[in-house]
């Protein structure tokens, strides 16, 4: 099956500390470093790595970007939605 404009991204939710992690941001650098994690995370959510010793439903999984130095720690819902649990700047 083809998809006209690509494969459908996952939607991307917060936690309430995740939300408060994001009204801290102020500055410009740190907020595309973010967006640019989120559109990986949400194009792949299977892309970040399962925290090990977890073993709770939803999984817990992070997703590392050393290039723009951020963190990301989520989980994926049954309808693939993946709500962000916390931003971690590394």
């Amino acid at each position: 099956m083809t998809f006209p404009h690509g494969p459908r991204r996952a939607r991307i939710a917060f936690s309430d500390a995740a939300a408060k992690q994001l009204e801290t941001i102020t500055r410009e650098a740190e907020l595309h470093a973010l967006d640019r994690a989120l559109v990986v995370v949400s194009v792949d959510p299977d892309i970040g790595d399962a925290i090990p010793g977890d073993t709770t439903c939803p999984r817990l999984r992070q997703y590392t970007d050393e290039l723009e130095a951020v963190r990301i720690l989520y989980f994926v819902t049954a309808l693939r939605t993946v709500v962000v649990v916390a931003y971690i700047e590394v």
